[in-house]
């Protein structure tokens, strides 16, 4: 058998992939009675239907649908062809939230625990050929201080549970991502990894192969037009490629790479992928690409949209795409979560430069960290006993990350985490084992990285010496000092800068969060918070203080789109901190951030 796989699914001559999405029935467990009457082997007692990919929360029109919190359940049919009996099967989920298990004709054939990253279910054994087959999940979404992303669970008087995220988005669940029935040879091709050195005029493509059986692999390498630019044997083995085409910022050039398994000379299996040759470097106080220094212009983003939630949409992502490269972005963050994959497939063929995120936020036990943000507030969250299983979690879906995003020439970075506290012992050791856990396992060993609040400030922080490059979130003059105190802010903002500026690092610095939430309904001159006025005095304001500092080499706005966020004071129906509207129209603010960086060059 295989074992387990993150390749991107293909069809080919030895390959199948048929999709699964669909209607699928649905029904809510509120009572968690679903695994006691074998739901999963039984099928599900009453139903009713539900699209796949999609988050469930907005679906409905009653708050109890959608802010329902606990155990909850899908089940679908499916037909497997009986004319692949030497094919091992497989069901791939792209994502199932936040936690899954799944059956096959009764049988449980596969459990997954974190809800941004593939579920892979080896049913070889357990389906039938030529027969339609059931398929059952169970899925929930509770939060808890062990898992990723954080947070706790609620119960109501009513003994209804409801989820306290400890941060600043809706906690939308369900199968959000595609999911197929894969077929592929019992003796196949399972993992690949690439690795650059570019020299004058020509490039060395490293690849190392993974596969099952006895055979041996043969590797090719075509450039756009369909040439063949290189070739090699062997699992392990180095592609010379003569006048060699860079992937660069913003001008995407990607070679398709084959990987053929051979048995006695018979091919068995192939994959074909897209690639493209660059490197990834931090030098000094510069992040390099291709040996040249890149200033990174864009967004922390979500995966968020009207009615759709968190689920994946091909139109979606085309809009997002152009919308940022209208305004002249050539990065964003995948704040703060992995995204489904078909993002970073596109951030490839767009030239798009990518920090990719693990799910790990809320790791500061509250409720409002982003007001908490700046006042010192210490919540021993690394010093509870629920770290070491926590650890454990952050630590797979790390691997689960890397393993799933390492060929993708977009992603220059990885990040590690999102505003944990990062003043104490046990943080320090905590984040330690992650970082170097990470550092083993990436085969370019791109940058890694995290991103840190007010509270991590240069005095007080313990966790940045792990940082190739330092990512900071920063709200002087709207959470610390908005409205007419606003040049007190910038006035603290420039303090803390100095501060960073003479530990003397010598590592670049990158804003990843700063923004003001902004109606786009709301005009006032002069500008007073929320109005659109402000959102542009805010921008103004916080740019003239990081072009003051050489070591900023990069700003990321937050956010791109206004997203859907969990009730509260702070919050009018969402986060309002888009640069876009929640339906991809732009604010004011677009066109600040447009001027200004399309007076940058390109890459700088």
């Amino acid at each position: 058998m295989l074992g387990y796989s993150e390749l991107y699914p293909c069809s080919n001559a030895y390959r199948s992939k048929v999709s699964l999405d669909g209607l699928w029935r649905f029904s809510f467990d509120a009572d968690g009675v679903g695994k006691e009457k074998e739901w999963g082997r039984n099928g599900l007692a009453s139903s009713c239907s539900m699209p796949v990919p999609s988050a469930f929360a907005d679906l409905f029109t009653k708050e109890e649908e959608r802010d329902y919190t606990g155990d909850f359940w899908y089940e679908t049919e499916f037909y497997c062809p009986d004319d692949l009996q030497d094919r091992a099967c497989f069901l791939r989920f792209g994502s199932i939230t936040h936690r899954a298990a799944v059956y096959c004709n009764g049988q449980l054939v596969g459990e997954h625990e974190g809800g941004f990253l593939p579920v892979v279910c080896d049913i070889t054994d357990v389906v039938k050929r030529g027969e339609a087959n059931r398929l059952v999940v169970w899925a929930n979404n509770e939060l808890s201080e062990a898992a990723l992303p954080c947070g706790s669970v609620k119960i109501l008087a009513s003994g209804r549970k409801l989820v306290k995220p400890y941060f600043d988005f809706f906690n939308y669940a369900g199968i959000q991502r595609s999911v197929y029935l894969l077929q592929i040879p019992k003796h196949a091709i399972v993992d690949y990894s690439v690795t650059y050195e570019i020299e004058e005029g020509r490039a060395k493509v490293n690849y190392e192969a993974a596969h099952t059986g006895d055979g041996d692999i043969w590797v090719s390498l075509y450039d756009q037009d369909g040439n063949l630019a290189a070739s090699g044997e062997g699992a392990k083995g180095t592609l010379c490629v003569e006048g060699a085409h860079l992937w660069n910022v913003r001008n995407a050039y990607l070679y398709t790479i084959k990987l053929e398994l051979k048995e006695n000379g018979r091919v068995v299996d192939e994959y074909k992928d897209r690639i493209g040759i660059r490197t990834v470097k931090v030098e000094g106080e510069k992040i390099l690409v291709n040996g040249k220094p890149v200033y990174l212009k864009g967004y922390g983003k979500h995966e968020d949209f009207e009615i759709m939630g968190r689920a994946f949409q091909w139109a979606v992502a085309k809009r997002d795409f152009e919308c940022m490269k209208w305004n002249g972005a050539n990065c964003f963050r995948t704040s703060h979560y992995p995204y489904a994959e078909e993002w970073y497939r596109m951030a490839d063929e767009e030239g798009f430069l990518v920090i990719d995120e693990v799910a790990a936020v809320g790791m500061m036990r509250s409720f409002a960290n982003f007001a908490d943000a700046g006042k010192g507030k210490h919540t021993y969250f690394f010093e509870t006993p629920t770290v070491p299983e926590l650890k454990k979690n952050h630590m797979r879906q790390v691997e689960e990350m890397i393993q799933r995003d390492k060929n993708h020439p977009s992603v220059i970075a990885f990040s590690l985490f999102n505003e944990p506290e990062t003043t104490s012992d046990g943080a320090a050791a905590y984040f330690k084992d992650i970082f170097a856990w990470a550092r083993e396992l990436d085969p370019q060993r791109r940058p890694l990285t995290g991103a840190m609040e007010k509270n991590s400030a240069p005095d007080k922080c313990r966790c940045y010496p792990l940082l190739d490059f330092i990512c900071l979130n920063r709200y002087y003059g709207w959470y610390i000092a908005g409205g007419p105190e606003i040049e007190e802010a910038m006035e603290l903002f420039a303090q803390e800068m100095k501060a960073w500026e003479e530990k003397k690092l010598h590592v670049p610095f990158v804003f990843t969060e700063f923004g003001a939430d902004t109606l786009a309904s709301e005009h006032k001159l002069p500008g007073v918070m929320w109005t659109q006025e402000y959102q542009d005095k805010y921008m103004e304001k916080t740019f003239e203080i990081m072009d003051r500092f050489p070591f900023v080499q990069g700003e990321l706005a937050w956010n791109f789109a206004d997203f859907q966020a969990q009730e509260g004071i702070m919050r009018v129906n969402g986060n309002k901190k888009g640069i876009f509207t929640r339906n991809r129209q732009p604010k004011n603010a677009a066109y600040v951030l447009k001027n200004r960086w399309e007076k940058m060059e390109r890459n700088q």
